[in-house]
């Protein structure tokens, strides 16, 4: 019974890695597209040029 309840065990944590590991993609594709977003369409600034694409 205890080998049957250690696999069941790992069969969810498994699962729910997996399922995590699987939002974690979508979340980092997300935030992907927002920062090629920021860098194509950054403001210009007062010279004409085009200003610092990071905020640091």
């Amino acid at each position: 019974m205890v080998p049957l309840l250690l696999v069941l065990l790992l069969a969810v944590i498994l699962f729910g890695a997996g399922f995590a590991v699987k939002v974690l993609w979508w979340v980092a594709l997300a935030v992907l597209v927002l920062w090629l977003l920021g860098f194509v369409m950054r403001s210009t600034n007062a010279g004409g040029g085009r200003g610092r694409w990071y905020r640091w």
